[in-house]
Parts: structure tokens; C-alpha cells; sequence
């Protein structure tokens, strides 16, 4: 039964067929871009070397860098990881919203699953000459980007944006710091992104068809939460394109990458591209996602 204020509020609406679109188009979207990412920088030979490249294309040197960037990585374990959905799942019973806390932990235990399984069963043609193991998708920043999705989902309006930021800031940290350590190439950092992005979309989607026959509030994220991912983005992209567009013309295509200064800033602009945009797109789906009434509803 409609309350009478809910009645009356003309903010106050039925879903309509785009709050069942949005998440289903974002999944399939971030699917699709993990597909090419594959396809790309896996079973190509310019793929792999411009990949591989940009993994070289750095050293390590400073013991204080190096010393902080290894207790960043090495902080991102399966003991932060059930800490953040225990964490979650509290905020999600105090808010009275157990299903984003449901939805929170389905997302961080399946992101790391999918990421887990790809990269133990995915193989990867040596087309770069060097013998390294698959290493796609990166670990790391599906558990960095999965625990920042999972806050910002079960956390009130009043500070998602801020955790967003934050949670974008510290992923993109942890996924430009494996490929600086050489620990992973920027493509499996930014497939583990898309990973997250896409079970992100898929646990929202199901949220939200189990809640279709209640009316919500239309939500959407602050200017100063979107600004700052708006520009990184608009920053990046170009980056990212003009620099795989000289990486891969003014470099001739040997069997062994030599270490590359421009393809390893080409992929972390592209890293932090994908950053941004994936937590644009996130704190819109986690913003559209409010009951209509409910003590949960007067404390957002």
C-alpha cells in the first residue's frame, strides 16, 4: 500500500524500464570491453608487446617508494577483503537495507572468484617472447576496486561521494602500482576493473528487480563527486589513445619488448581512464538505488 506522502511526492515515482536498462547496459558493456581487452592484449602480438612494454618501462628504485608501494600491495589480502564485507554487511543491517549488504558480498566474493578463475584458465601465447605466466586479470585491483564498490553501495548518500573518491584514488594506486612493480601488465589491471564494474552492474540489476514493485526516489551523484572523475577522465582517454597511437608506430615490432618510458605512461593514463569511468558509472547505479519511504529513506 502507498503511503500518502508517497503519493503526493512528485519526486517519488514506479521504476521505469531505464532503471532495469542502466545496469543491464553497464554490465553488458563492461563484458564486452573485457572481452577486447583479452582479445587485444592477449591474442595479439601488438597487444602483448605494447603490454608487455609497459611493464618494463619502469624501475623501482627508491627504497622509501619502494617500501611503501610493497605494504599498499601486500595490505590488499583475503583477510581485508572479509574484513570489508563484514564491514559492509553491518552498515547494511544499521541503514535496515540487507540487501545491499547481500549485494555488497555477492559483489566482492564473485568479482575475486571471476578474476581467480580467468587467470589460472586463461592461456597466453608467447607472442612477446618472455616467459611469464598469464597475469590477467590483476588480483590486486579486483580486491582494491571490489571493496571500494562494495562501500560505496551499502554507505548513505551523505558520504558515498567521498568514498567513491577516495575508493577511486586508492584503486588506482593499487592498480598503477602492480604494473610499476612489475607485477602485472596495465591490461590486467584494467580487465580486473571491468570485472568489478560488471558484477557491480549485475548485482544492481538484481537488486533492483526484486524491489521493482516499490517506488523509489530518483538519485544521482553530487557535482563535486562527478567533477573530479569527469576530468580525469576527459584527461586520460586522449592520453591514452595519442600514446598507444605513437607506442605503436614509432616502435618496431621485435621479438623481446624493450623497456618503454611512453608505453608505461600510456597505460597508466589508460589505467586511470578506466578508473574514473568505472566509478562514474558506479555512483550513478549506487545513487538510483533509494527506497521511496522508510527510516533508511529520512537518514539519506
Amino acid at each position: 500500500m502507498l503511503r500518502t506522502e508517497d503519493v503526493r511526492d512528485p519526486t517519488v515515482r514506479r521504476p521505469g524500464a531505464g532503471h532495469l536498462l542502466a545496469p543491464l547496459l553497464a554490465g553488458v558493456l563492461a563484458a564486452l570491453g573485457t572481452l577486447a581487452t583479452i582479445h587485444v592484449f592477449v591474442r595479439t602480438i601488438s597487444g602483448q608487446w605494447l603490454d608487455t612494454a609497459a611493464m618494463l618501462g619502469t624501475d623501482v628504485h627508491h627504497a622509501r617508494v619502494e617500501q611503501l608501494l610493497s605494504r599498499t600491495l601486500d595490505a590488499t589480502t583475503l583477510t581485508s577483503l572479509v574484513l570489508v564485507c563484514v564491514v559492509a554487511a553491518a552498515v547494511g543491517v544499521i541503514r535496515r537495507r540487507p540487501d545491499l549488504a547481500l549485494a555488497a558480498a555477492v559483489l566482492v566474493l564473485a568479482a575475486n572468484g571471476t578474476t581467480q578463475i580467468l587467470k589460472d584458465r586463461l592461456q597466453r601465447p608467447p607472442f612477446d617472447g618472455l616467459d611469464y605466466p598469464n597475469s590477467l586479470p590483476s588480483g590486486h585491483t579486483t580486491a582494491a576496486a571490489s571493496v571500494a564498490f562494495a562501500l560505496v553501495l551499502v554507505l548513505p548518500e551523505a558520504v558515498r561521494g567521498t568514498a567513491a573518491l577516495a575508493g577511486a584514488g586508492y584503486t588506482a594506486v593499487i592498480a598503477i602500482g602492480t604494473v610499476w612493480a612489475r607485477w602485472h601488465r596495465p591490461s590486467d589491471a584494467i580487465a580486473a576493473l571491468l570485472i568489478v564494474l560488471g558484477w557491480g552492474a549485475f548485482v544492481v540489476l538484481v537488486d533492483r528487480l526484486l524491489r521493482w514493485r516499490r517506488r523509489t526516489r530518483p538519485g544521482r551523484p553530487s557535482r563535486l563527486t562527478t567533477l573530479p572523475l569527469l576530468v580525469t577522465a576527459a584527461v586520460t582517454t586522449p592520453v591514452t589513445v595519442l600514446g598507444l597511437l605513437l607506442g605503436k608506430t614509432s616502435e618496431a615490432m621485435v621479438t623481446t619488448p624493450e623497456p618503454s618510458r611512453l608505453t608505461f605512461l600510456t597505460g597508466a593514463a589508460g589505467i586511470a581512464a578506466v578508473v574514473s569511468i568505472a566509478f562514474l558509472v558506479w555512483l550513478w547505479l549506487a545513487a538510483d538505488n533509494r527506497p521511496a519511504a522508510g527510516p533508511d529513506a529520512a537518514r539519506e
